[in-house]
């Protein structure tokens, strides 16, 4: 069989449920994802620490040490960037507020970029540029002992409620 006649009997098999991707469209995705990872710089790919967490309660809650030291720890699996800034630790939802896509934190910037759009934030999660309208989520967040719990069923917008968004952090000298 010639690879055009496999081709179009593969496309008559397709049911048209939307799972089925054509060759082109594949790799115009593989070509754009190697594009997209020939543009990290080596900063990109180590500036955050990662993180785990320890769910209490009815696992809403996650538990992280409290950072020792000014810096970023990305929580990937939980979806949460802790950040110590200026004697404050503060919780983000690990996405940008503009489409969900994710954030990433650029240490030599010392910014948090949108892996979509290129919005910027400061590390306390203040908007500066991009097509983003407004500053990135924060979590409810409160000192236990020597830990931060967040809980990740409350999300503060600064857009939404300004006060609550500002008072979402803690102080921890």
């Amino acid at each position: 069989m010639k690879l055009s006649e496999l081709s179009s009997s593969r496309d008559q098999d397709c049911d048209g449920c939307g799972s089925c991707i054509g060759r082109r469209t594949f790799f115009r995705m593989g070509l754009g994802a190697a594009a997209a990872l020939a543009t990290l710089r080596p900063d990109d790919l180590r500036a955050a620490t990662a993180v785990s967490a320890f769910r209490e309660g009815d696992g809403s809650a996650l538990r992280y040490p409290v950072p020792t030291a000014d810096g970023v720890s990305v929580d990937r699996s939980n979806e949460v960037i802790l950040v110590r800034h200026e004697g404050e630790v503060m919780a983000f939802a690990l996405s940008c507020p503009h489409q969900r896509s994710m954030l990433r934190w650029r240490d030599g910037d010392g910014i948090f970029q949108c892996s979509k759009h290129h919005s910027e934030y400061t590390p306390a999660g203040i908007y500066e540029k991009g097509r983003a309208t407004r500053n990135m989520d924060r979590l409810a967040v409160r000192l236990d002992g020597g830990d931060v719990v967040v809980d990740c069923t409350t999300t503060y917008h600064s857009d939404e409620d300004p006060q609550a968004w500002a008072s979402a952090v803690v102080e921890v000298g």
